[in-house]
């Protein structure tokens, strides 16, 4: 059975690629029957925050229809080259370019964050896509306030790096990072088009 934490990673990455697969089309889960009213005087034993009670046989059908679904998306998006995954997180793609802040912006959207490798697997992960698509992708690393160190988003240190040789190099001329079609790093203007690669 698929963890929650994987169940809602793999829902992110499919939310985010859906347009571009659907193209236009509706898609979604029909309602199913058996939701009933939540519990007037305090929770329910099987209440699950954010869910409608269900009757247990109920319940297990419902989650298998939905875990046979999210496994037939998952199958599509792994074929059309669009998920990886590695270390419980799942990377998706678009296919398209944005710069660094629009590259932010959809990731949010879609309820991830951009691309972030923390060890070698991730970055592996993410190298799939700029190897396939034959174009670099911004990575969610930033300069901190002194030139040529560079940092998480969330203002953490770097526990893991994979520069190219003599990089990073714009001493605080570059403040974004992208990744080579090798899968080395480099410090880059935030103001160019890269691939939009996203984590969930």
């Amino acid at each position: 059975m698929l963890s929650p934490q994987l169940l809602h990673k793999i829902l992110g990455a499919a939310f985010f690629l859906l347009p571009c697969c659907v193209q236009g089309k509706t898609a979604g889960i029909p309602p199913q029957p058996g939701f009933a009213h939540l519990p007037e005087d305090g929770i329910d034993e099987g209440f699950i925050p954010g869910f409608l009670p269900l009757v247990d046989y109920e319940t297990e059908d419902i989650i298998h229809q939905l875990e046979h679904r999210i496994s037939r998306l998952e199958g599509v998006l792994r074929l059309e080259k669009m998920i990886t995954a590695s270390g419980g997180k799942v990377f998706a793609t678009n296919g398209k370019k944005a710069d660094f802040h629009t590259t932010l912006k959809k990731c949010q959207e879609a309820g991830g964050s951009i691309a972030t490798p923390r060890n070698p697997g991730e970055n592996d992960a993410i190298l799939y896509f700029v190897k396939f698509f034959n174009t670099y992708a911004y990575l969610g690393i930033k300069e901190s306030l002194i030139p040529s160190k560079f940092q998480f988003l969330d203002g953490t240190q770097l526990s893991y790096t994979n520069w190219h040789l003599n990089e990073p190099s714009g001493k605080g001329e570059e403040e974004c990072v992208e990744m080579y079609t090798d899968g080395t790093w480099n410090d880059k203007r935030c103001n160019q088009n890269r691939l939009i690669v996203c984590q969930f």
